[in-house]
């Protein structure tokens, strides 16, 4: 075993886990950046995972994994900073336990990340909620589990993760109707229900569920998957197209619902202090 090893172990578990709690898209994030980086390193070097050194490491393999990425694997340059950067973390961590390689280390860490143009990110109209809301079958059980998980995203804008997180008991119905979850950076908060309150009473009427179960459960009862949830959209948003042609130029994902805001309707100032709200969720 070399030194490579425990280190990456160590980053994993104490670093990441015990001391940042990463959450678990963190952690896979993570580890699929350096299944692919070591993976590289033996069609480069010829050394298996097992027996790579940190000196393997260094700073113009990186610089053409990152190049592999963008070229050979078509990453758009997003993905290619996301790597790059769960690559500092390791080697600050590496940093601190192996000060006889801090030049190579100060040489990655030097590695720029790499400029791209931001999308604008699209949003859906009244008229296009309504088709989506209209698609999935609501004589089925899993129809009304659908439309309950779509109608909290567009009123909350909560992200996939945060959603498929939901428990019932996070769930508050009374005055100041509120869910309650895990957002980035660990940060437990409060997001209002506004307009989602009278489906998800109806939802939980009719599940009855214990305070730990999922909010929107699978089939087997465990809580959804973030591939589940996009496809579902993704499946609904099709199907929209064919009663609102405008949808037929979108792409309608979970993200996309973030964007949805209801409250840009209301006159006045009372909309005004929403939109400073939302943007503080």
């Amino acid at each position: 075993m070399t030194a490579l090893a425990p280190l990456l172990q160590a980053f994993f578990s104490d670093r990441l886990l015990r001391q940042r709690r990463a959450s678990a898209h963190t952690v896979t994030a993570y580890r699929d950046t350096f299944r692919l980086l070591l993976g590289f390193a033996q069609q480069r070097g010829g050394r298996p995972p097992a027996d790579l050194r940190v000196a393997d490491l260094d700073v113009s393999l990186i610089v053409d994994f990152l190049q592999h990425l963008e070229t050979a694997r078509h990453n758009t340059v997003r993905t290619r900073n996301a790597r790059l950067a769960a690559i500092r973390s390791f080697f600050r961590f590496a940093a601190l336990h192996l000060p006889d390689h801090l030049h190579q280390i100060q040489r990655i860490l030097a590695i720029p990340q790499k400029k791209s143009d931001r999308r604008l990110v699209g949003f859906l109209t009244r008229q296009e909620i309504e088709a989506l809301l209209a698609m999935p079958d609501r004589t089925t059980w899993m129809g009304r589990r659908d439309v309950t998980l779509l109608v909290v995203a567009l009123h909350t804008g909560l992200r996939v993760s945060e959603l498929i997180g939901l428990r019932a008991a996070d769930v508050v119905l009374t005055a100041g109707a509120h869910v309650r979850c895990i957002g980035t950076g660990r940060k437990e908060r409060c997001t209002p229900l506004t307009g989602a309150v009278g489906t998800v009473r109806d939802w939980l009427r009719e599940r009855q569920p214990a305070p730990g179960d999922s909010l929107f459960p699978s089939r087997r009862g465990g809580p959804l998957s973030r591939d589940a949830v996009e496809r579902l959209v993704d499946k609904y948003g099709r199907g929209a197209r064919a009663t609102c042609p405008s949808l037929r130029d979108k792409h309608v994902t979970p993200h996309v619902l973030r964007h949805y805001l209801p409250f840009l309707t209301m006159s006045g100032d009372a909309g005004q202090r929403l939109v400073r709200r939302r943007k503080c969720w």
